[in-house]
């Protein structure tokens, strides 16, 4: 047998564990200042008793929780996956619920998902997936992607679908939504730990990322949170990198349920203009080190065209290498999928070596 099916047999003695668009300078977050130092006054009559010194201090404002800034300053970790049922067996690859522990600050959650191990021995490249929104309350296990999955496996990529928390068997987080659901970002980086650390015959050195939808913000959000996470990154038909954006396209226009709770925490974008600018991506895409490929629709009426613009325009600015493919397709991508996927597995490909 192969290593896999010994590697099967190891881990799945385990236990499960239970819990979806100027200049460089206007996309940098402002930093802190010093206080400056302060020293005795020279005028001050000198005695035998040394007059004490005072020590220089410096003081800095939290950042707001629900931010980039916090994101960025918190810990974040990942460990104990676990293998559970056998979902598919095909000549290529082999299909596994899984389970992994996310951890940031204090805050612990089980995140469930589902992993795609190619046949043969490995150690193989990875890539982790970030699915599109899909309302919590349907979702189940691995949805959103299991195309995307199918077809990294049978081109020799290990592929790990994250189901977030609040979805499926993950742990819930009430705060998910009020917190722009900056936690599923947390969740992606955990992920990627957790398979590093795991047994899996993942090769660590060269694990990629890949998010559609609403999961291309959660990429660019890890990305700028964690840098030098992965070693590449592909946002398919992704959301605004600007947070007032997402909520005037998604939430605003459809009376979506959580738009009085984020109005009443939040305020709405055109009265809190910082605080929807600070919790974006888009100040911070100078914080990204990986190579990132855009993949785009022409006639996507979900995220509008002008967005992968915008965010690659801003990536460009910032320094960040991207590219922006486009593709005569919608949102989901139908007919366009094949080739699109053939391309953003040849770029992996290159960026990840090997």
């Amino acid at each position: 047998m192969t290593s896999l099916y010994r590697f099967a047999t190891v881990v799945l003695s385990g236990v499960l564990l239970v819990g979806c668009s100027s200049t460089p300078s206007a996309d940098t977050a402002p930093r802190p200042t010093r206080s400056p130092d302060v020293s005795p006054s020279s005028s001050v009559p000198t005695s035998s008793t040394p007059t004490p010194t005072p020590t220089a201090t410096t003081r800095t404002t939290p950042p707001d929780p629900v931010s980039m800034a916090a994101l960025k300053a918190a810990t974040h970790d990942g460990s104990q996956l676990r293998l559970g049922a056998v979902r598919e067996r095909t000549s290529a690859y082999t299909s596994f619920d899984v389970s992994y522990r996310a951890t940031t600050g204090p805050r612990s959650f089980t995140i469930t998902g589902v992993l795609n191990v190619p046949t043969g021995r490995g150690p193989f490249p990875a890539v982790v997936l970030a699915h599109g929104y899909i309302d919590p309350a349907y979702y189940v296990r691995g949805q959103g992607m299991t195309r995307e999955r199918g077809v990294f496996a049978s081109r020799g990529y290990v592929a790990l679908h994250v189901d977030y928390r609040g979805h499926a068997e993950s742990t819930d987080d009430p705060r998910s939504d009020r917190n722009l659901r900056l936690g599923y970002s947390a969740d992606l980086i955990a992920a990627v730990k957790a398979l590093r650390a795991s047994d899996v015959p993942v090769d660590a050195d060269r694990i990629a990322l890949m998010g559609r939808s609403m999961g291309g913000g959660v990429v660019m959000k890890a990305l700028i949170a964690e840098p030098g996470l992965v070693r590449a990154a592909a946002l398919w038909a992704s959301v605004s990198s600007l947070e007032a954006q997402n909520f005037d396209q998604f939430i605003r226009p459809d009376g979506d349920s959580r738009a009085e709770a984020l109005v009443r925490a939040h305020g709405l974008p055109e009265d809190q203009p910082a605080f929807w600018r600070a919790a974006s991506a888009r100040p911070y895409l100078g914080e990204i080190t990986e190579p990132v490929l855009l993949v785009h629709g022409r006639f996507d009426d979900t995220c509008p065209p002008r967005w992968a613009r915008a965010t690659q325009s801003a990536m460009r600015r910032a320094g960040v290498e991207s590219t922006l493919e486009w593709y005569d397709d919608g949102h989901a991508f139908g007919p366009a999928f094949p080739a699109a996927m053939d391309r953003t597995i040849r770029y992996f490909d290159r960026q990840l070596g090997g």
